[in-house]
């Protein structure tokens, strides 16, 4: 099985601490262009959410696995060969992927053939554990408005009290805050308990200065 990567280094970097089954031909490409030279292998992993439609639609390889965290396959109009993972930063080492796909039974088959744990879940934004992450966060950020305490202290707090590897400004830091402030947005449209921290959309709003 070849099995097509385009990833950046961190991307790469984080990707290495899993294992693959040795007998997959996995070839890392670091352009979009690049993929036009690997239209029909069997597998790819696209790490960069901003790809085209119309580059996904020039690719043949049988299944095609996008990192779409927002954006659900409803609502993306992504051609059927598309599956959606998870590819933020600190989630690529994670030992279980979260795919929404239309095609379960072929892609357990290829997960399966490499060698990676798996769970399918619904067509939602976020999916789950990148829906959580989100909302601590956001919850995080209500929490600096508030004057509870600086972020240097919430991280540490949230880590020694929840035992995660990042605290939750860490995390929209190895993330990206556009991402998080994506991700919310969609998941805003959802429900109203999802609304965004005043404090993120301010600090979203200087990167557009």
């Amino acid at each position: 099985m070849q099995f097509i990567i385009l990833a950046n280094q961190l991307q790469k970097q984080e990707l290495s601490s899993k294992k693959i089954n040795p007998d997959v031909e996995v070839i890392y490409v670091s352009h979009d262009t690049a993929l036009l030279d690997y239209t029909t292998s069997d597998v790819m992993l696209l790490l960069n959410p901003e790809l085209s439609l119309a580059t996904l639609n020039k690719l043949e390889s049988k299944s095609i696995f996008l990192n779409s965290v927002s954006h659900t396959l409803n609502e993306g109009q992504f051609p059927k060969s598309v599956s959606r993972i998870n590819g933020w930063m600190t989630f690529l080492k994670n030992d279980v992927w979260e795919i929404v796909s239309l095609d379960e039974k072929k892609s357990a088959e290829i997960f399966n053939n490499l060698g990676w744990q798996h769970i399918f879940v619904n067509d939602d934004p976020g999916f789950v554990s990148a829906r959580i992450i989100a909302m601590i966060i956001n919850e995080a950020y209500f929490a600096l408005e508030d004057g509870v305490s600086s972020k240097e202290e919430i991280d540490v707090a949230m880590k020694l009290g929840t035992n995660y590897p990042y605290g939750p400004f860490e995390w929209c830091e190895k993330i990206g805050l556009k991402n998080i402030h994506s991700l919310l947005v969609a998941l805003n449209r959802k429900s109203e308990r999802y609304k965004i921290a005043p404090l993120i959309e301010k600090e979203v709003a200087k990167f557009n200065l």
